[in-house]
């Protein structure tokens, strides 16, 4: 994996050995970047990345000028990777790392976040009880977005809070709103 642009362009992002993780692919984390820099700033922007796995989407984050980056994974493996990468890529002050599962991470003391990406694992079965949990603990900002991966089995389209969603081959991007989208109509 490769960071597509920015600061960091071209460097690339480890897997750990051994990891089990499903790393956004470039296709897709390419397409959801253009999706979000067309609508909104990254520039300054606090960005929460659950399920971070190597912190792909992260750290294409900062690298497109975020201000900081908080990285949580259950897993040892892909928070000690991600420090790393973040002292290789000299982001020490700009990253932090939680060893937690996403969602009793989400129960915890919310802080509120321009940018909240998940990426769950395909077989994860409560997708919509992290988004719940984002949304309604106080995790994203009123005008922040959740940036939720899925696969064609989860339907957010209804959600108070969905503003669009892409497909991208056999991976869904669903955006969703920190307050409620009002109808146009």
């Amino acid at each position: 994996m490769r960071i597509i642009t920015g600061l960091l362009k071209g460097r690339t992002i480890d897997t750990p050995q051994n990891a089990d993780v499903r790393p956004t692919t470039d296709r897709v984390k390419e397409g959801l970047f253009s999706v979000i820099e067309s609508r909104r700033f990254i520039q300054n922007r606090t960005v929460l990345d659950l399920f971070a796995g190597t912190g792909n989407l992260g750290f294409e984050a900062l690298s497109r000028g975020a201000e900081k980056a908080v990285f949580v994974d259950h897993d040892h493996v892909n928070i000690k990777s991600i420090d790393k990468m973040a002292r290789m890529f000299e982001m020490e002050n700009q990253v932090s790392t939680v060893k937690i599962d996403a969602a009793h991470f989400l129960e915890g003391p919310a802080v509120p976040y321009d940018l909240v990406f998940a990426d769950p694992p395909y077989v994860y079965r409560d997708v919509e009880k992290i988004a719940r949990a984002v949304i309604e603990n106080g995790w994203l900002k009123e005008d922040g977005w959740l940036v939720l991966e899925h696969n064609k089995h989860h339907d957010f389209s209804k959600h108070p809070h969905f503003l669009f969603n892409k497909k991208y081959g056999r991976t869904f991007v669903s955006f969703l709103q920190g307050a409620p989208v009002t109808s146009t109509e």
